[in-house]
């Protein structure tokens, strides 16, 4: 590579015992020559210094004298997805700098950077700044922020396959837009360069094409030339017909991990929930006490001088296991990490592996990831996850367009600026992927929102939060509206959540308030490792002390559970058809056989290109239970969709469960599965309607909507450690709602909220293709006379919802014991 100082970065990597790969040296060349793109490449292969070293030999060819300090402004944003993320990749940034003695400063600006910080900031901005999309948002909102980004000379987007698909990525893209508008306007010839960096994608092109909207012809996708060395092991039970069909968490394995984890320097065990983490946590120590104090938990509910406790004992070795959640997922160099834990399917490729990309994370280094099946048939998921791997596949992220709560949000955070002017904006906007297609009509109505309150809202002064001068700007004068805006940009909405602390006044985190509602003074449960006793809550905090009794309840989070891709369905239907024929070798299978057995005797294992449909009685009722394995989301949709259809043709009311692998139908009266399949079931005529009849969309949409409402500013989340209940915002936003489709049907956030309900949680395009792949398959009906090993665990589902999990257990022990009878 030529470049002046190129022998010095050489010189460094040496000293550090590595070479240039090909791929940092190929993006180091595309980048000074002024180009903007998308790096591909995995996890722990030297992703950042890709991207930053090129930003630092740019400054260095345009200053010689480079080791001089000198009040230079804002050259990089770094923006991030978690705030995690940021301490990290500012302490190793830092480093080069100092190492090569480059007079730089790397700073941070996220939401927990103090005020006397960002006040030096405003005084001194660092040449690169490490930030997350919203607080990146906040500062688009402060009076002359032009000033700020005026010398700024690239944008790097770290993760952006965890930003595409999300409204944090739309936000991305709007900052974007307002970034290279900036750059142009104070240099016409400069093109500010904007690089994503991203892990293995199955649309990198679109991906590129979101990040650069109308930019994209110019950018380069570098793929790097690296394998990532990726071990994968499941942790098998002796034998099957001991290891539950279903629940129990795995739990009954932790014998065979324990040894595990004491050879290994440090493990990051993974789950899919908080609540998990919690009860993995003390079943370890129950099970190996010695791991006390050497033993952590990791997850988004602690507080936040926890959490980074726990990153930096990761980060020094001074911890054997830490147990956590999608909190550790990305990025964070923890270099003792040599072994990663999964306990239960990730439901997804890139999830898998981008947790598994957490140890070995140094460029050639060994990634070791053991999978703990949750219950017997997630044996199979571990065997098509091998196969994915083996096949380099992984999923498609779907980019979001136009949601209008995103834009009226971010209109609203410009004119708390410096304003805007109409047209100028409009332009800005259109140039992004997400708004590409935006029309005059759809605009008009964004700008008739944000400064009357739109048809239905223009009688309350609150709602008109933008006022126009006379030379048409559009700019907001009030400071109270200013204020409550700057506390409520961002597109993460949760439930609200109350402060934990002692009463002694030491923080523990955070938790729900529907969680808190359900307890009475006296009562325990579990958090962070910790058994506790609720004493009162009082000004949006919740007091505890530590409790004198061994037992308690773990608290219950919001959220929904994880759902199967696409991808990984397939993969399933592959791998049983391969089971069915004799053709898996793999030792999950080996482990399964006898399972499997008992369900090609009692029904059939189904090939690829058949639907299985198990018809059976029992004291419950009458049974019927499919097979898509096309995920929980699209079974709860397709599953409503088929109880309405038979409904159709008898009167009949229905209870409905179902899991990743199918669901079920149960009725006190016999179900004409048979009459209802000849009158074509899986049609996909008349489904948006058929859909509509089988849900109650309209509620589904009430609730998507206190989401929309919120990003949108209908309503207010409330000031700092003044939260607004759950209950008042959800009943604000239901008014809201009501009004709308009265007095303004075409109100466009309204028909955001039932867009969203089809395309995102009830997955329509999915359901169609489902439906359509069904249509060309074989139908095999069956008729067991008892519950087969693919039925068993959906029927658990059910109880699940009405039962306590130690009454649960109970129960699942009785039924096991009448159903498995080989």
């Amino acid at each position: 590579m030529e470049h002046p100082f190129y022998p010095l970065i050489e010189k460094w990597f040496a000293v550090h015992n590595r070479k240039p790969f090909h791929f940092q040296l190929e993006t180091w060349q595309v980048y000074l020559s002024g180009k903007s793109g998308l790096l591909n490449a995995p996890t722990g292969s030297g992703k950042t210094l890709a991207l930053w070293i090129p930003c630092l030999l740019e400054y260095m060819a345009t200053h010689p004298d480079y080791w001089m300090p000198r009040k230079n402004g804002l050259q990089i944003i770094w923006i991030t997805p978690l705030r995690a993320l940021a301490k990290d990749l500012q302490k190793n940034m830092q480093a080069v700098c100092d190492e090569l003695n480059i007079a730089w400063q790397v700073g941070l600006r996220t939401a927990d950077t103090t005020s006397n910080e960002r006040q030096k900031q405003k005084r001194n901005m660092p040449e690169c700044l490490i930030t997350t999309p919203e607080s990146l948002h906040l500062m688009l909102s402060q009076k002359e922020h032009a000033k700020v980004f005026e010398g700024l000379q690239a944008i790097i987007i770290d993760e952006w396959h965890e930003l595409l698909g999300n409204k944090r990525g739309i936000q991305v893209e709007l900052a974007l837009s307002r970034l290279k508008t900036i750059a142009q306007l104070n240099n016409k010839d400069h093109t500010l360069k904007i690089w994503g960096v991203s892990a293995t994608i199955g649309n990198l092109e679109q991906a590129m094409e979101v990040l650069l909207g109308k930019q994209t012809t110019q950018g380069i996708i570098i793929r790097a030339d690296i394998h990532k060395s990726l071990r994968i092991e499941s942790i098998l039970p002796d034998d099957v017909k001991e290891f539950p069909w279903v629940g129990h968490l795995g739990l009954k394995l932790i014998p065979k991990l324990i040894p595990i984890i004491e050879q290994s320097q440090t493990t990051l065990l993974f789950t899919n929930t908080r609540a998990q983490t919690e009860i993995w946590y003390q079943h370890l120590l129950l099970e190996a006490p010695e791991l006390a104090g050497a033993i952590a938990m990791h997850h988004g509910s602690l507080d936040r001088a926890i959490r980074e406790w726990v990153e930096d004992a990761i980060a020094e070795g001074r911890l054997k296991v830490v147990v956590c959640t999608s909190s550790l997922d990305l990025g964070v160099d923890f270099s003792p990490v040599e072994t990663i834990i999964q306990v239960g399917s990730p439901k997804g490729i890139a999830r898998f592996l981008q947790r598994a990309g957490r140890s070995g994370h140094q460029p050639g280094a060994l990634s070791k990831i053991y999978f703990v099946p949750s219950y017997s048939l997630e044996l199979i998921e571990s065997a098509a996850l091998q196969d994915a791997v083996a096949n380099q596949l992984t999923e498609e992220r779907t980019p979001l367009l136009k949601p209008m709560d995103v834009l009226v949000q971010y209109l609203v955070t410009i004119a708390v600026g410096d304003g805007f002017y109409e047209d100028q904006l409009y332009n800005q906007i259109r140039n992004t992927y997400a708004y590409s297609g935006l029309t005059e009509d759809e605009w008009n109505w964004a700008l008739d929102f944000i400064t009357t309150g739109g048809k239905s809202l223009g009688a309350y002064d609150e709602f008109s939060k933008v006022d126009i001068r006379e030379d048409g700007l559009f700019y907001v004068q009030s400071k109270k509206t200013a204020a409550r805006h700057r506390l409520s940009i961002g597109t993460i909405v949760s439930d609200p959540v109350l402060r934990l602390k002692y009463l002694k006044g030491s923080d523990l985190g955070t938790i729900e308030e529907s969680f808190v509602s359900r307890l009475e003074p006296g009562d325990v449960f579990w958090f962070g490792g910790k058994n506790l006793e609720y004493v009162r809550i009082r000004e949006m905090t919740v007091w505890v002390r530590k409790a004198t009794t061994g037992k308690g309840v773990i608290p219950r989070w919001g959220g929904s559970r994880l759902s199967l891709s696409s991808d990984l369905s397939q993969l399933i239907r592959q791998k049983l058809e391969e089971a069915r024929d004799g053709k898996a070798t793999q030792v999950e299978f080996r482990l399964l056989k006898p399972l499997l057995a008992v369900q090609q005797q009692r029904s059939l294992i189904p090939a690829k290109h058949e639907l299985l449909i198990e018809k059976l009685e029992s004291r419950e009722g009458y049974h019927v239970f499919m097979y898509p394995f096309e995920g929980r989301q699209v079974h709860e949709v397709l599953s409503a969709l088929i109880a309405y259809r038979i409904s159709k043709i008898k009167p009949i009311s229905f209870s409905i469960a179902m899991n990743d692998y199918g669901f079920e139908l149960l009725s006190d009266v016999d179900i004409p599965i048979e009459e209802a399949l000849e009158q074509d079931l899986f049609s996909t005529a008349n489904l948006l309607e058929d859909i509509e009849k089988s849900i109650n969309e309209t509620e589904m949409a009430k609730r998507r909507f206190r989401d929309i409402a919120a990003i949108a500013g209908l309503v207010f989340m409330g000031y700092p450690g003044k939260n607004i209940t759950s209950k008042h915002l959800q009943a604000s936003s239901q008014l809201l709602f009501d009004v709308f489709q009265q007095y303004e049907p075409e109100n466009l956030l309204v028909k955001q909220a039932f867009r969203e309900v089809l395309n995102l949680q009830l997955e329509q395009s999915r359901l169609s293709q489902t439906l359509h792949r069904i249509h060309s398959q074989q139908i095999r009906i069956t008729y067991p006379r008892k519950a087969t090993p693919f039925a068993f665990p959906i029927m658990i589902d059910r109880l699940r919802q009405r039962l306590s999990s130690e009454k649960l257990e109970d129960r699942i022990a009785k039924m096991q014991v009448q159903v498995q009878k080989w």
